[in-house]
């Protein structure tokens, strides 16, 4: 019984007794303790009310009583007489839940228990008691009345598990905790009713019988299951079964029971070991990822555990990596492969030194002996090879023009037997190779040649085939592919060979000159010019713009006339090629713009000294620039009379036929009819700013002669007899004839150019302008024969 219970009796004794003493009016039930809370008595035995601190003590009961019903106590009150007070009780138990349990007597005040009581569903009940009047009126204020249910033993114990599942390290040293159980109690905890003790009634061994020792205990109080002797294997058993038991009054009460199984865990105690120890295979050289065979190695741990799978290392006898052990994982035994084809001329017999070893680190626990090793011997089987190209492709590079017989390789295939080989040419579009049948040495059966057909980027690409002389004949190919270098063949050529700078060199951005290379790259650009004559540097000097441009300038004013200046170039080639060349420029008075003034007065002030002949050409096609002016301004002033239709009707002749292109004179740069000056420059040209910015002479192009080639050296000085002129005019018109930078044979030549923004129109066709459709031209006929043939073409249409 607890100290709360026993304190809570002796107080309820003392009332009792208190109660007894006091003189009573009437005879009460001696078995009933009867409480008179609203009064107490004084030395002088007078009554006096109660202070309202004042507390009753609990009354205690216990649970689970089967006399129902059963009195606990009885109130009373001196405020009246009696018959005159109404008790009332109120509370948990009573008028509120769980309603029932407890009753009072409204005319003597006992208080009594209706029903049986369980302390687990309501430990305590916390009532109040009141004394009325008849009336209704409170006597006295509310008394509590405390009633404590007493626990008895009446649950058992409970686990929390019907069955626990534990592990445990194999060879684990006594005391290792392993698990812990635990068990409840639903009786009042601070009573031995609910103190619980564990303990194990029985253990067995799994499989059974394989241990007599008692292996495993328990903590009384906690449940805390651990080792109590060494010997746990799990190579011997798999582990424990366990009967537990707990029981409450510290283990002399009620009983529950439950079941521990508790694994032994593997531990890496066993190291693999090879049965048996040496091994013999065969394989074929020339052959890689194949299986040669299968050594074994066993191992006792746990299956398909990291302490049981086993890795195989090769530690000796194969510096090359020719061959690989890897594990089998249903069998755990180790396959030997070769990763890397074998040679049976280089190595015909492979001894390799193999060790097993698992994948978790050996426990410190394990024998502490050597890593199982095994040898395993394998024998390289020959095979007949076929021969192999040393490259394949065969590249080389040879330059263009190298004669035939030149040897251009050797030694370019090989046999792994060390047989015999044969060499021929499977396929050579151009006939340039030979090859020599036993020693596979190509030559140039031809002179190289750039130009070939057969040639894709600069590549010419032919075929040889190697076959040995073994009994099983094999055979291999090889591409050759010939790669043709460019060699320096063509010096460049400067372009133009004349032109005009201004005689003062503020004005005007000089002469650009170009250059040009028939050569490949590097053989081409960027070129280097230089001015030939060292006493002409003093007037002139050359400004590189770029790898194929520089400008002639002028250092100081000079007097208007031709100047012939010597230009050497030379190309990026190796080795380097020049070419010299006499530029003849024209020195002219410029005006501000920058542009040579008219020409006859660029002639006259420069005192060119140009015969009559040449002169008079100039001055008639001067006068024929002013009369087709005089042409285009009449037809402009009757241009508002109307024109017959079909001028064409009544003629024979084709306008094509009739209409002569003399001259190129009146056009200026507008005149797009004639020549066009962008068709000297090369496609591939790259012209600077400045150049383009410059006058370049319009010409065509020749098409019966190459392009840019050195121009022959012209007469310089006329005759100064007359009757030399002849001959002077036939020199010259043959030399224009042999000359590729001239117009061709059948076009007008150009004797000047006029220069952009030309006032006069273009004169290169009759019919290059707008439609005249809609234009009447009868006005032609009135001016008399000499425009009747213009009148009759305009009329046909």
């Amino acid at each position: 019984m607890s100290s709360k219970v026993l304190a809570g009796l002796c107080i309820l004794v003392a009332v009792v007794c208190q109660v007894w003493s006091t003189p009573h009016r009437k005879q009460e039930d001696p078995s009933i303790a009867v409480l008179r809370p609203w009064q107490q008595s004084t030395e002088t035995g007078g009554l006096k009310r109660v202070k309202r601190a004042w507390v009753i003590p609990p009354i205690n009961t216990p649970e689970n009583n089967k006399q129902i019903p059963k009195q606990l106590v009885q109130i009373k009150s001196d405020k009246r007489e009696p018959g005159k007070v109404i008790y009332k009780l109120e509370g948990p138990g009573v008028d509120q839940d769980p309603r029932g349990y407890f009753e009072i007597n409204e005319k003597t005040g006992l208080v009594t228990l209706k029903t049986m009581l369980d302390r687990e569903s309501y430990s305590k009940f916390k009532l109040k008691a009141y004394a009325l009047d008849l009336s209704g009126e409170r006597l006295e204020d509310p008394t509590e009345l405390e009633i404590i249910v007493l626990d008895q033993n009446d649950n058992r114990p409970v686990f929390t598990q019907p069955e626990y599942i534990g592990t445990v390290l194999e060879f684990s040293t006594p005391g290792t905790s392993v698990m812990q159980v635990t068990a409840t109690d639903a009786d009042d905890h601070e009573t031995d009713n609910a103190i619980l003790s564990y303990s194990i009634i029985r253990q067995d061994s799994i499989p059974p019988f394989h241990v007599n020792k008692t292996m495993f205990g328990i903590d009384n109080s906690t449940g805390v299951i651990f080792t109590r002797d060494v010997g746990l294997d799990s190579e011997i058993m798999e582990g424990f079964n366990l009967t537990l038991q707990v029981a409450d009054m510290s283990g002399m009460g009620l009983t529950a029971y439950s079941t521990a199984i508790i694994y032994i865990k593997d531990i890496n105690d066993n190291a693999p070991i090879f049965t048996p120890k040496s091994y013999y295979f065969e394989a074929a050289e020339n052959e890689a990822n194949f299986l040669v065979g299968t050594i074994n190695a066993t191992d006792i741990d746990e299956e398909n555990t990291p302490n049981w799978r086993i890795k195989f290392n090769i530690i000796a006898g194969d510096p090359d990596g020719h061959f690989d052990v890897r594990t089998d994982s249903a069998t755990n035994q180790g396959m030997v492969f070769v990763v890397k084809p074998l040679d049976y001329e280089t190595v015909r017999e492979y001894q390799l030194t193999v060790t097993a070893e698992n994948e978790a680190p050996l426990s410190s626990k394990a024998p502490q002996i050597p890593l199982s090793s095994a040898t395993v011997t394998i024998t390289v089987l020959n095979q007949n090879e076929a021969p192999g190209f040393r490259s394949n492709p065969i590249k080389l590079s040879v330059a263009e023009g190298t004669p035939q017989g030149t040897v251009l390789a050797r030694d370019i295939a090989s046999d792994p037997d060390r047989q015999q080989l044969r060499y021929d040419i499977e396929y050579d579009p151009g006939e340039w190779l030979s090859v020599n049948s036993e020693t596979g040495e190509i030559r140039a059966n031809k002179m190289i040649d750039k130009k070939s057909p057969f040639l894709e980027d600069n590549v010419y690409r032919a075929e040889i085939r190697v076959s040995d002389t073994g009994e099983d004949r094999s055979t291999a190919t090889a591409t050759v592919e010939i790669t043709v270098m460019e060699t320096n063949d063509y010096p460049p050529v400067i372009f133009p060979l004349s032109g005009s700078v201004c005689s003062d060199p503020e004005k005007g951005s000089g002469l650009i000159l170009s250059a040009v290379d028939m050569d490949q790259s590097p053989h081409g650009p960027p070129f280097y010019f230089n001015l030939f004559i060292n006493t002409v540097t003093v007037n002139w000097t050359l400004v590189t713009l770029n790898g194929t441009h520089v400008a002639l300038r002028l250092l100081r004013e000079l007097e208007a006339g031709p100047y012939p200046i010597s230009v050497r170039v030379s190309d990026s080639g190796q080795p380097t090629l020049s070419a010299l060349y006499t530029v003849n420029v024209s020195v002219c008075q410029c005006d501000e713009a920058g542009d040579c003034r008219a020409l006859l007065g660029a002639l006259f002030a420069g005192r060119t000294g140009l015969s009559l002949a040449a002169v008079l050409i100039i001055l008639g096609s001067v006068a024929l620039l002013l009369l087709s002016l005089l042409i285009v301004a009449a037809v402009g002033q009757c241009r508002r009379q109307p024109l017959k239709q079909g001028l064409l009707g009544g003629s024979d002749d084709d306008i094509r036929d009739n209409v002569l292109n003399y001259d190129e004179q009146g056009g200026g740069e507008e005149d797009e009819n004639a020549y066009n000056i962008d068709q000297l420059r090369n496609p591939d040209e790259v012209v600077p700013p400045l150049a383009s910015a410059l006058p370049r002479p319009k010409q065509p192009l020749r098409k019966d002669a190459p392009y840019n080639y050195p121009s022959p050296s012209y007469p310089r000085k006329p005759p100064t007899d007359p009757t030399d002129i002849e001959d002077f005019i036939n020199d010259g018109l043959d030399a224009a004839d042999n000359d590729p930078n001239v117009p061709p044979y059948d076009t007008a030549l150009i004797y000047d150019y006029e220069g952009e923004g030309s006032l006069a129109g273009s004169l290169s066709s009759i019919a290059s302008g707008s439609s005249d459709g809609d234009q009447d031209y009868d006005y032609l006929n009135d001016w008399g024969p000499r425009f009747k043939k213009l009148a009759n073409l305009y009329d046909q249409h």
